[in-house]
């Protein structure tokens, strides 16, 4: 068995076993929703990263417009500095590739897309830069309100799982 395979049974095998409430607490840090928490917990136990991640994501693909409203509130602003209510550590990290003088641009955009859809902007901004981003928030000003949503839970279901492979490490 390599390394890699037998590393993600471990960390499988760890999350198994920690108490229901700090799995709770590390789920609520990848995806705010209860429902998604519930089922991410009935899951267990799983025999692998690969079967917990999928679970994450198939479950963050059911996200209703309520459950979106209550995830996003864990969310900063891109460009923003996260405060207590979100999730900073994990914020900080996914927007590192936002520079500083990009920062102005993002919020007026920021500004636009919150006049528009009357919500936070959204998206995983890991492995993006600034200028990526921008585009994208650019491009999804067009969306209709319906698309919009359908992108949103896209977004949270790919920020969802990328925390939940860092919770799981832990």
């Amino acid at each position: 068995m390599s390394t890699q395979r037998t590393t993600a049974l471990h960390a499988a095998d760890r999350f198994n076993a920690i108490p229901d409430a700090d799995a709770r607490e590390r789920l609520a840090s990848c995806l705010a929703v209860p429902r998604w928490i519930e089922e991410m917990l009935a899951g267990r136990p799983y025999a692998g990263v690969d079967e917990l991640l999928d679970r994450g994501r198939e479950a963050a693909a059911r996200l209703t417009r309520t459950e979106v409203e209550a995830a996003l509130a864990r969310h900063p602003r891109i460009g923003e500095r996260a405060g207590a209510a979100h999730d900073a550590e994990f914020s900080a990290r996914e927007q590192a590739g936002v520079a500083s003088d990009e920062h102005e641009a993002l919020r007026r955009a920021n500004a636009a897309y919150e006049a528009r859809f009357d919500r936070v902007f959204l998206i995983r901004a890991a492995g993006r830069s600034g200028a990526e981003i921008l585009a994208e928030l650019d491009r999804r000003l067009q969306n209709s309100d319906e698309a919009e949503l359908a992108e949103v839970i896209v977004q949270l279901g790919e920020i969802a799982v990328l925390r939940l492979e860092q919770v799981v490490e832990l």
